[in-house]
């Protein structure tokens, strides 16, 4: 019996799962299988939802196309205060779990060296963490809220000497993603994302790509065995301040990653509020290895709200299982929302994602048969059943079988975790 329930609500749970399995297995789904499948997949859980990108370096506004709205009390001001919220998060969450750290969540003693300096040292504490709780890593170059980022250009900058500063940036991610990577026995996704781009339209939309692609190419020179390190490439629409011009665009990055074995990165958030990213995992699943998702939730633009388990989500779900694509991504959490709870923002996120998998494993062959049948009215009344049936009651037994909280039980703990601990960091 799970810690996390008592014995009433696991006989509740207990009781529940039976019928609903045996209702699945008249679909010839298994739920028990599903249920394993779940719980070997790790997602990513990424650190700067905890302290709303401050990072704890010199204090430096938040800029590169980047906002956090909100003040909510308690937010993480160090790095033992990160990791004891992300402890109570992984309390709460079955499966395995990664965190995904950025540049600035760097721990050095006495004087602060600037970001062209970093190495493995200088995260010797998060990786000592994360080894102790079996954790995997992935790692990001923070290409943003520095003063050599100011002009809105790092990578792709005219001016040589910015240029340099963040190849030697990127260098040094690489170098602390393979120490990662070899500590804790599995391959970190090092990716690159930077905010260079224009305001208004440029006369010259080919050379800052031209000078991109350059750094890049230096960035990535050296040769790091993939069990140790898997680069990545993240491409956006448009950010504030880069309204007119991405120089990093989508078909930037899906053409260099193409070329350069880098897994291409897919951030729900980066798209045209009336472009689903769903649609674009299998044409890239075609041509690519492997990818890499940040599962955000963006309202009207890249607003980076905590993900919850809408049509989207669970569309994005479906297409990895659809596609046989769970072994060739990593899946990542990507947003910041300072305006509730940032460890419930983290729960909340992390358990949405599990439910969208669980729903996508659980899904019946009907639409798909009809479909390849061509009996269209079939699929789609087939896709309609499918939203009725008895999911939620595998979710909780996976929950009890994995001793995590059942239901809403999880934000009682979040409660107490509020009053205990970051109440008292006001």
């Amino acid at each position: 019996m799970a810690k996390t329930s008592s014995a009433s609500s696991s006989a509740r749970v207990e009781k529940a799962y039976a019928p609903a399995k045996s209702h699945y297995a008249a679909l010839n789904v298994d739920t028990d299988a599903a249920l394993r499948r779940l719980a070997r997949i790790a997602i990513s859980t990424h650190c700067w939802q905890g302290d709303d990108i401050r990072g704890f370096g010199a204090e430096t506004a938040l800029d590169g196309g980047l906002a956090t709205t909100g003040n909510y009390p308690g937010r993480a001001r160090n790095g033992d205060e990160m990791r004891a919220d992300l402890d109570k998060v992984f309390s709460l969450v079955a499966g395995p779990h990664r965190v995904n750290l950025h540049a600035i969540y760097a721990e050095t003693t006495g004087s602060c060296p600037d970001r062209d300096q970093l190495a493995p040292e200088h995260f010797a504490r998060w990786i000592d963490w994360a080894k102790q709780n079996r954790l995997g890593m992935d790692f990001n170059g923070t290409f943003f809220s520095h003063p050599r980022a100011a002009s809105g250009m790092t990578l792709a900058s005219p001016d040589k000497a910015v240029r340099e500063f963040w190849i030697a940036h990127g260098v040094a991610c690489r170098r602390v993603a393979a120490a990662m990577g070899k500590a804790v026995g599995s391959p970190c996704v090092h990716n690159v994302w930077i905010p260079d781009g224009m305001k208004d339209v440029p006369a010259d939309r080919l050379a800052p790509r031209q000078r991109l692609r350059d750094s890049l190419d230096r960035v990535f020179k050296q040769k790091i065995s993939r069990d140790l390190v898997l680069d990545a490439v993240e491409g956006k629409l448009f950010g504030i301040g880069s309204e007119s011009y991405v120089v990093g665009s989508h078909e930037f990055y899906f053409g260099y990653a193409l070329a350069n074995d880098k897994l291409v990165t897919i951030d729900t958030g980066h798209y045209h509020p009336t472009e689903s990213p769903v649609d674009k995992v299998s044409s890239v699943m075609l041509f690519a290895k492997e990818l890499l998702l940040h599962v955000s939730r963006g309202i009207r633009w890249d607003s980076d709200h905590a993900v919850v388990l809408d049509d989207e989500l669970k569309a994005l779900a479906c297409e990895l299982v659809r596609g046989n694509f769970l072994d060739r991504t990593h899946i990542g959490l990507d947003y910041f929302d300072a305006s509730i709870n940032r460890v419930a923002a983290w729960t909340i996120g992390l358990r949405a994602m599990q439910k969208a998998l669980l729903q996508a494993l659980l899904e019946p062959s009907r639409a798909a048969e009809a479909e390849a049948a061509n009996d269209f009215t079939s699929r789609l009344a087939w896709q309609e059943e499918n939203k009725s049936l008895p999911w939620p009651a595998v979710w909780d037994y996976f929950c009890l079988a994995h001793d995590v909280p059942v239901g809403d039980a999880w934000l009682t703990e979040i409660k107490r975790h509020e009053r205990d601990v970051l109440s008292k960091r006001m």
